[in-house]
């Protein structure tokens, strides 16, 4: 996957879009990139390019009002980034004012330099409750009350829902987009309007990336041993190390070459282990992302039959003189820390 390292914010926008109204806000200038509202839109923006859920989106190829103008803009056809941001905003108000489901939001929309080329950002910022203090004179005496602001924007410590950024169009691109689309959780699947940010609004498509094969491919091996290998801590503990191993060591993993490795002794589990990874979208052959599984793997986190809870880094976890695996031959396995010399009781 293509990580973002370096971010510039040139210029950024601001608009009310409410579906309570009948209009939406629209600014008409650029917000002034003083040191805290720079700040604020950078973290923001930092916070979205790393965050696990962002993935990489083609255009459809319908014609798209936010496709055509954010290219015109990015291609130097035009250059009013207010007005820009203004069509953007009022085709997200015409799509939330036909689903009642959707929050009412400020959008802000931000054009980037960043390593990876220039970019539009869109970010929606759906309103959260916040409080304040409220002082009333009441009869001569100080008042102090506590009152809701229901219009507050998302702090820059939180992770905001739905973004959005689009680079220039190029042939042979591998993605035009980069998007996050986190939807609420909710016991129908099939929520109307769902996925209006991607489908509606953007109109672009989900594509798999290094990084999604990669999760996806380590959380099916994860759920098929502990599905399949229960009362065989030797075995579980084997195939897990196996699997972290090639992670860190190959730059993709045949997945019927790394089951033979692994049972190649048993042709029906074999069979068994590789139809499981691959029914989760997986081709036989998986790109991995190494920079994901270099921060996903320093740190092993260990639920010990049920009432015992371990954290322990990597490297901590393959030195023998610190912590070992002893196998006693019936399935079971002896978990040893050695040589502490302090700990704390948290």
């Amino acid at each position: 996957m293509e990580y973002i390292s370096d971010i510039n914010i040139q210029e950024g926008i601001i608009h009310i879009v409410d579906s309570n109204s009948d209009e939406p806000i629209l600014n008409e200038y650029s917000l002034e990139l003083n040191e805290d509202i720079y700040k604020f839109l950078h973290k923001h923006t930092e916070k979205c390019f790393n965050d696990e859920e962002l993935k990489y989106a083609v255009f459809n190829p319908e014609r798209n009002i936010v496709k055509e103008l954010v290219q015109d803009y990015l291609n130097g056809i035009e250059n009013d980034l207010i007005g820009l941001s203004q069509e953007l905003a009022r085709q997200l108000f015409i799509i939330m004012k036909g689903n009642v489901n959707i929050p009412s939001c400020d959008l802000i929309i931000v054009s980037i330099i960043t390593d990876q080329g220039p970019m539009i950002g869109i970010l929606k910022m759906d309103y959260v409750k916040n409080f304040t203090h409220q002082v009333e004179f009441k009869e001569s005496k100080i008042g102090i009350d506590i009152v809701p602001q229901s219009a507050g924007l998302p702090a820059s410590s939180q992770r905001i829902q739905k973004a959005a950024f689009i680079k220039p169009i190029r042939e042979e691109q591998r993605y035009n987009l980069m998007v996050i689309d986190k939807q609420r959780k909710s016991k129908d699947e099939e929520e109307y309007g769902a996925n209006y940010f991607i489908s509606n609004f953007l109109g672009c498509s989900i594509i798999n990336n290094e990084r999604d094969m990669t999760k996806t491919f380590l959380k099916a091996t994860e759920n098929w041993t502990r599905s399949n290998i229960v009362e065989d801590a030797d075995k579980a503990e084997r195939i897990r190390t196996t699997v972290k191993a090639k992670l860190k060591e190959e730059d993709t993993i045949n997945i019927d070459e790394l089951s033979n490795e692994l049972f190649k002794e048993n042709p029906q589990v074999k069979n068994d282990f590789s139809s499981f990874v691959k029914s989760h979208g997986l081709e036989d052959e998986v790109a991995i992302d190494k920079q994901w599984i270099e921060k996903k793997l320093k740190r092993v986190r260990l639920k010990i039959d049920r009432d015992i809870d371990l954290y322990i880094n990597e490297e901590a976890y393959h030195d023998n003189t610190r912590f070992e695996i002893q196998r006693n031959g019936d399935g079971s396995i002896n978990m040893i820390i050695k040589h502490v010399m302090n700990y704390l009781e948290k």
